[in-house]
């Protein structure tokens, strides 16, 4: 594929179907991991690495071991049944390195997180790109472009709410929706705004 084509699998990921503001995919941490700017940043960059490497990783084993198609069993029938399985054991294991790097070089950075960062492993978003890459049929460079533009999208979403709420704590924001209703409220109306980008690749 041309760099523009690869330009606009990103863009489409990116902003058109961001995996949180229009897919409303791993709503959980977009929520918790908001509270600032550091702590989006740090669970936006640990889901970027996990998405992007279990893509690279889910990939081949996906076409050349579990596929009924191009797959080593293909005359058995293919080994699909155990898609699910094996990318979440992926995931968990990718999980597993970020965990251990982050407990060790950024102490503080991984005591924030809490139970956020094991979460990763069940990020329904990442489940997704492994999903979504065989889904549209994407080659090997697609997919890794597609992972990427779909966990900057998240980062992007996660440090867009941390702003806000920054500045919520300061507004005179009514008491029947002080904490997590005006939230949501905030998240739809983030929603309605990225509306205004579809359209943007054909």
């Amino acid at each position: 594929m041309s760099a523009l084509g690869l330009f606009k699998i990103f863009i489409s990921a990116f902003l058109i179907d961001n995996v949180v503001l229009m897919r409303f995919l791993a709503l959980c941490p977009f929520i918790g991991m908001s509270t600032d700017e550091d702590k989006s940043i740090g669970m936006g960059l640990a889901v970027t690495f996990v998405t992007v490497l279990a893509t690279a990783v889910t990939w081949p084993i996906y076409h050349f071991i579990l596929s009924g198609e191009t797959g080593v069993f293909k005359d058995l029938g293919g080994l699909e049944f155990l898609q699910i399985l094996v990318f979440i054991l992926v995931i968990a294991a990718l999980v597993q390195l970020v965990e251990f790097y982050l407990k060790k070089m950024i102490p503080t950075l991984y005591g924030a997180m809490g139970i956020y960062l094991a979460l990763i492993t069940t990020n329904c978003a990442i489940l997704a790109v492994t999903f979504d890459v065989w889904l549209k049929k994407y080659n090997y460079v697609e997919s890794l472009v597609y992972a990427a533009g779909v966990a900057l999208g998240f980062l992007v979403s996660l440090l867009l709410l941390a702003g806000i709420r920054r500045r919520i704590k300061t507004s005179p924001v009514p008491s029947f929706l002080k904490g997590t209703p005006i939230l949501f409220v905030t998240a739809a109306l983030l929603s309605m705004a990225f509306m205004g980008f579809s359209g943007l690749v054909k």
